[in-house]
């Protein structure tokens, strides 16, 4: 059964926590309900029982009657009914006591604790989605102003080589008028649009906007200690309240977002303190800037002359607000370190800056991200504990109230038998399972947010990168980090003590935080190697793999044939035979990208070995399975109906099953595809040996040279001449796009057993356990000829004496250089990406 951890997540965080906690504030109310029965209950029973109490006193105050009576049978059967309505009333007191010492206050202390406890969580992690979420607005701000800085430098760029002259490489000369015309436009180029909050104005709306502003919004003086009075100044406060009423704000932040911006463009400036934050505050004084008349086209308040009390030395410019606007400027113009550099080397210098702002988010975002999940997870972990121990606690609740009562009153043991039966009809583990598969809003799929590079490099990131991009980046066809990690593995297997343990590195749940300590090593796209992944434990590289897997902006098997695939388990072929499906499933993963088809195959071939070296039962198949499917085959979105499908499961499960026939057929119809394109593309065929290229070029060159010298004393021959050198396919076929050897060609080839000898398994069993390095292909013999498609007499003397010429290096059996002839045909290496 699933637990809270995999079962509340959303692309937004907030949306799945929502769900959750709507149902765990129900569950408090239902406490309270409990709480309420238990409480009126025991009130009932103290006031039936005081009731009770009230009658033999009402009874002694009528004068005669059995009182004269002393040894008549009536009397006593009257004094026996008289004392059992005195026990009666005093068990239904003491029924009331119980209930309320037993169950109404304990009870009601550990509501009070589970409430608290409930909202603890709830404000914590509303605390971190919030700042998680500001980050990830000031992303879109940073992005988008390091677009603007690129774009602006190839204008400038493009200006500049349209020009009869080179701006860079022109004099300096700050005299000259042009130039500074010059810079002037481009200032005013620059300046044309304002971006204010989330819209952008023409000069002329801001205009109209600034006038109306400076013509409504309240402005005085507001004088500062030493520094002297400001004239046209406004409050936070009131400026936040003319943009909700007359610029249709929607929320006070989103002013201030408005507030923030009129000062970054120089309309507004902060007085009295530090900074240029915008807030809504009476306390944050903002004097409109003469920038901001001039735009609005307004005349500015001068300042009027006054006689300050304190005391001058010869000059009031001390507390002139024009003098300290002067020193205002002279700081803000500090930052200009260059004053000299040209308009090139200043929007340079800027990309730069914008590069490096928008990186240093990026990387703040996802540590803000990765915590926020990893707080995620313990809170939902314990929430789920909570949940579980409430259920308990009613059911505790509802014993002990049956028990107040069985152990002081057993003639209601009909009543209390009753409520024995319903509370043993409470069943905790149930009502969990349903709240899980009624509520549940999706698994565990981060959302990683990529740095973007302008210039589509992918070398600053390695996870939530797409795959084929960051293939292209390592070029490889399988990225670096996934055929390290299963080397790695296939490495450590043989340290750990018993098949047991190497079938549980796959099923160990690794604490998110352990996991992301060991991505953030890795995550910078360049530097990623064994000695990283010797620092931690086998189980934590095994779900760093997960992790990647889990990360892709797409599944590994691309959600668009998600639809495919469940119409395949949904609606079984004509004959519902396997060999059907079989081919199905070949025809449907042959449109994937050859990328992803590889880092497939070589991700199910590791775990094909590791189950039959293993002699894994069907116990553990399955709950293999079921960890990789999220991370094999997703859908493109997450709904309640996908909650529930098996599809990815059942995809895992005949790629186990089924993987030799699978994958052969997709490598040939890769190298057709891939044969068809060269020759359609190409003229003649691709040499893949051009070592000795120049020395046969100078052949041939001598030996046309001889033919002409030879006919030039004779008739002209009636045969046609030779136009040329014909140039005959090369040997050694074009190479497949597979960069590693993924899968044995048969079943049979796959070695069983344990990893009991460490030192047989690296001379026997290696080869079928090891993933092959991307840079040592060529001596572990990952490349292997592969059988040609069409079968030809010689077919199997070529193979045999392919076969049978090896040579030992290091140890190892190493295939000799195949001559010309025998090199034709497909080579699986793991080549460079050059042809992409």
């Amino acid at each position: 059964m699933p637990g809270f951890a995999d079962s509340f997540w959303s692309s937004d965080y907030a949306a799945g926590l929502g769900v959750l906690f709507g149902k765990l504030q129900q569950g408090a109310q239902e406490n309270r309900q409990v709480l309420t029965i238990a409480r009126m209950r025991a009130e009932a029973e103290e006031l039936y029982g005081s009731r009770l109490s009230d009658i033999a006193p009402a009874t002694d105050r009528l004068s005669g009657g059995f009182s004269q009576d002393d040894g008549a049978t009536v009397r006593k059967a009257y004094d026996g009914m008289r004392s059992e309505m005195q026990d009666a009333a005093r068990s239904h007191q003491r029924i009331a006591q119980n209930i309320r010492d037993l169950v109404v206050n304990p009870f009601s202390r550990w509501c009070d604790a589970h409430e608290s406890r409930l909202q603890d969580s709830q404000d914590d992690l509303q605390a971190r989605i919030k700042v998680h979420d500001r980050q990830a607005e000031t992303i879109k701000k940073l992005r988008s102003n390091y677009f603007n800085k690129c774009r602006l430098l190839e204008d400038l760029e493009e200006e500049n080589k349209l020009g009869f002259q080179d701006p860079e490489t022109s004099p300096k000369n700050p005299a000259i008028p042009e130039i500074k015309v010059q810079e002037e436009e481009r200032a005013e180029i620059e300046e044309e649009v304002y971006e204010i909050g989330d819209e952008i104005y023409q000069p002329e709306q801001l205009k109209k906007i600034l006038s109306q502003m400076l013509t409504t919004i309240k402005m005085g003086e507001h004088k500062v200690a030493i520094l002297g009075t400001y004239q046209n100044v406004s409050s936070g406060s009131e400026i936040v309240e003319y943009l909700q009423r007359h610029m249709n704000s929607s929320s006070v932040s989103y002013s201030e977002r408005i507030g923030q911006d009129l000062v970054s463009n120089g309309f507004l400036r902060l007085v009295g303190n530090v900074g240029s934050v915008f807030a809504n505050s009476s306390r944050m004084h903002y004097q409109w800037r003469p920038k901001a008349f001039q735009m609005g086209g307004l005349p500015e308040k001068k300042p009027l002359n006054r006689t300050f009390s304190m005391p001058s030395t010869g000059s009031e410019a001390g507390d002139s607000p024009t003098a300290f606007g002067s020193v205002g400027e002279y700081l803000s113009n500090w930052n200009n370190r260059n004053p000299d550099e040209t308009p090139r080397q200043r929007l340079q210098r800027e990309v730069t800056e914008a590069d490096n702002k928008y990186k240093a988010g990026v990387r703040r975002l996802d540590e803000l991200r990765c915590d926020l999940e990893e707080a995620i997870f313990l809170h939902l972990q314990f929430l789920e504990r909570c949940e579980f121990d409430r259920l308990k606690a009613i059911k505790t609740v509802i014993l002990d109230f049956s028990g107040t009562i069985g152990n002081v009153i057993p003639s209601l043991q009909s009543t209390v038998d009753k409520m024995l039966l319903f509370q043993e009809t409470i069943q905790p583990q149930g009502d969990l399972r349903y709240l899980l598969e009624t509520y549940r809003t999706g698994s565990f799929v981060p959302r990683v947010v990529v740095y973007e590079n302008y210039y589509n490099k992918a070398n600053e990131q390695t996870f939530g990168v797409d795959l084929e991009a960051r293939a292209r980046a390592d070029k490889k066809r399988v990225p670096v980090i996934v055929t390290t990690i299963l080397t790695y593995l296939d490495h450590h297997y043989p340290d750990l003590e018993g098949d047991e343990a190497r079938r549980g590195v796959w099923l160990v749940d690794v604490p998110l935080a352990q996991t992301h300590k060991l991505r953030a090593r890795v995550n910078d796209g360049k530097t990623f190697s064994a000695e990283i992944l010797g620092e931690f434990d086998v189980p934590t590289v095994a779900s760093l793999l997960k992790l990647y897997l889990l990360e892709l902006p797409d599944s590994l098997v691309s959600s668009h044939v998600y639809e495919i695939i469940r119409t395949i388990y949904n609606n079984p072929t004509a004959d519902g035979s396997e060999a059907s499906r079989v081919a199905v499933l070949q025809q449907t993963l042959s449109q994937l990208r050859l990328t992803n088809i590889a880092t497939l195959d070589a991700c199910m071939n590791h775990f094909t070995r590791l189950i039959d070296l293993t002699s894994a039962d069907e116990e553990y198949t399955t709950s293999l399975a079921s960890q990789l499917a999220p991370c094999i085959l997703r859908p493109r979105t997450e709904t309640s109906l996908t909650l529930e499908e098996k599809h990815a499961y059942k995809l895992v499960r005949d790629l186990f099953a089924h993987k030799d026939p699978i994958f052969s057929a997709l490598k040939r119809m890769s190298t057709v595809n891939h044969s068809s394109s060269v020759k359609g593309n190409r003229g003649r065929a691709i040499s893949t040996d051009e070592s000795n290229r120049k020395a046969l070029m100078e052949e041939r060159n001598r030996q046309l040279l001889e033919k002409a010298n030879a006919n030039r004393g004779r008739a002209t021959s009636p045969a046609p001449s030779p136009r040329g050198h014909r140039r005959d396919r090369s040997s050694g076929g074009p190479e497949t796009r597979f960069p590693i050897q993924t899968s044995p060609t048969t079943a049979t080839d796959r070695a069983r057993g344990g990893f009991g000898n460490i030192n047989s398994i690296a001379k026997t069993n290696r080869s079928s356990l090891d993933v092959p390095s991307h840079d040592a292909d060529a001596i572990n013999g990952s490349s292997e000829p592969v059988k040609p498609a069409v079968d030809s007499p010689t077919t199997s003397e070529k193979r045999d004496s392919l076969h049978g010429r090896t040579k030992f290096v290091g140890g190892r059996r190493v295939p000799a250089e195949p001559t010309p002839e025998e090199s034709r045909g497909i080579t699986l290496e793991d080549a460079p990406m050059d042809n992409l």
